[in-house]
């Protein structure tokens, strides 16, 4: 982990009055001393706020939340804290809300191994036994699992992709889940399943 990167960007947010946190992949790969490919961070700060000391960032996707910028060479994303909510086309929420806490946002990710939040001081927040789950070499769905794979069915192959890449087994009711709404994959568009496919080659 660049532990530099983070740390510069989380001064410069700590400088104007905001917090940031290392999530998703970024902690995941990290606590497991693998290498991280991506940089995905979250912060307190809104799109707008962050367009006051950022304004050389890409805001292509501030309406979800998302702005990217690039560090010392490398593409990082920082979200803003969000509530979603009113999947309606099996992939995007209809409805994002911006919040100021990582226990609000953590309920809108996949899974538990998705979920653990390290801060400014390298402390690690886990709210949904993601900590555990890690040691034990566990994927499991946040909540109810059939509703998350209706909320968008593009995570049953991102499980299968963690679960090959990390040699993680799967949580009983994540893999029932799985099995029973694997049709679901065909409402989704053919590109977003293709790209999901090729990131699993890329990485085997």
């Amino acid at each position: 982990m660049n532990h530099k990167l983070f740390d510069k960007v989380a001064i410069l947010f700590n400088n104007n009055g905001h917090r940031l946190y290392m999530v998703g992949g970024a902690t995941r790969d990290y606590l497991l001393e693998r290498p991280i490919l991506d940089y995905d961070f979250v912060t307190d700060a809104t799109p707008d706020e962050m367009r006051t000391f950022l304004e050389d960032a890409n805001y292509t996707f501030a309406k979800f939340g998302t702005v990217s910028l690039k560090v010392d060479g490398v593409k990082v994303d920082i979200t803003t804290l969000r509530v979603e909510g009113g999947y309606k086309d099996y992939r995007h929420p209809s409805k994002v809300m911006f919040v100021k806490t990582p226990k609000e946002d953590y309920l809108r990710r996949d899974f538990t191994i998705n979920a653990l939040y390290i801060d400014e001081e390298y402390n690690i927040l886990d709210y949904c036994g993601g900590l555990n789950d890690l040691n034990n070499k566990i994927i499991r769905f946040i909540g109810d699992p059939v509703t998350r794979i209706k909320e968008d069915p593009l995570r049953i192959l991102r499980a299968e992709r963690f679960a090959k890449k990390l040699g993680f087994d799967y949580d009983p009711l994540t893999k029932k889940a799985i099995d029973e709404n694997r049709h679901l994959i065909d409402e989704l568009n053919p590109q977003k399943v293709q790209a999901e496919l090729e990131k699993m080659k890329k990485e085997f």
